[in-house]
């Protein structure tokens, strides 16, 4: 597999995909398969790599308990069975760690996961997202102590008029003052 040129044979190599055989002075080697290619078919599936899984990682969750463990992805199904037997004779099977906290709404069945949680500021209880608003659970946390929003209270109006009247009355400014009084002189500054 020499490539190069006639003057430098030993820059550069030819793409090891059959198809392919270009010469490429940056040539690139896949980890998994040790072969040589091009910049188009370095990538694991672009030649279709046979060992392009040596480095994976597989995730198998247990269907008693939910518990997740890690494993390499050679080994196939019947790795990933023994793997799950190991799990459960071993003990650290705990089928009670299986069942997830619910939303507690009514007919809600929405499982309570890290990412679908929202505790309620007024009641304090865990609710899915899509009932996460005090009028979509039926808080009672705060209903009793919040005031209502001033357009449900009744003379809020009429007081705030009131108030308002009562200081236009008091002497804020100076009334005294002759409307026919010169304005003060503001002295002018030029910029430069």
């Amino acid at each position: 597999m020499g490539g190069g040129t006639e003057a430098f044979p030993d820059l550069g190599a030819h793409c090891q995909f059959s198809d392919c055989r270009q010469l490429d002075f940056l040539p690139f080697k896949c980890d998994a398969c040790r072969h040589v290619f091009c910049v188009d078919h370095r990538s694991y599936k672009s030649h279709a790599c046979p060992k392009s899984d040596r480095h994976s990682r597989k995730v198998l969750v247990c269907d008693a308990c939910s518990t997740s463990i890690e494993t390499t992805g050679c080994g196939g199904e019947d790795e990933e069975k023994a793997i799950l037997q190991r799990h459960q004779k071993l003990g650290h099977c705990d089928p009670t760690k299986k069942k997830k906290p619910t939303c507690p709404v009514r007919r809600c069945k929405e499982p309570l996961t890290f990412s679908n949680t929202s505790v309620c500021k007024g009641c304090q209880i865990p609710v899915c997202l899509k009932h996460r608003f005090p009028a979509d659970h039926a808080c009672k946390g705060r209903a009793a102590s919040s005031p209502a929003p001033p357009s449900l209270r009744g003379g809020v109006n009429n007081k705030f008029l009131v108030a308002f009247a009562a200081r236009n009355e008091k002497d804020c400014g100076n009334k005294s003052r002759d409307s026919t009084s010169s304005p003060t002189t503001i002295p002018s500054v030029k910029a430069f």
